[in-house]
């Protein structure tokens, strides 16, 4: 998994993003966070096991569908399952090596 310093790429909201088959970062120093990198990783995972294009269409439905919902962007963001699976799990740095396939369905 490639990690690209790419400070004009991303948006300024965000530090980075999982863009199949890089981690793209806005700041090098981020290499260093293992749980930023482990939460990107999940992501990456994520992606490879619904063969990429589809991951990024369902993220979007489920962001729409929040957004609706919630009314907050921030708060659709925060209650997709990718992100909620990501987030939860993110410090847990064997998570990856026990995650069942599909398991961001749990955070439905």
């Amino acid at each position: 998994m490639p990690i690209v310093v790419n400070k004009y790429l991303i948006g300024r909201h965000f530090v980075g993003i999982a863009l199949w088959p890089f981690i793209v970062i806005k700041n090098s120093f981020l290499k260093d966070d293992e749980a930023f990198i482990n939460h990107e990783k999940i992501h990456l995972r994520q992606q490879a096991e619904l063969l990429v294009l589809p991951f990024y269409i369902l993220y979007l439905i489920e962001y729409i569908i929040r957004l609706l919902q919630y009314r907050n962007s921030q708060l659709a963001y925060q209650n997709i399952s990718f992100e909620r699976e990501a987030y939860f799990n993110e410090e847990d740095l064997d998570y990856l090596s026990s995650r069942k396939p599909w398991s961001f369905i749990k955070y439905w």
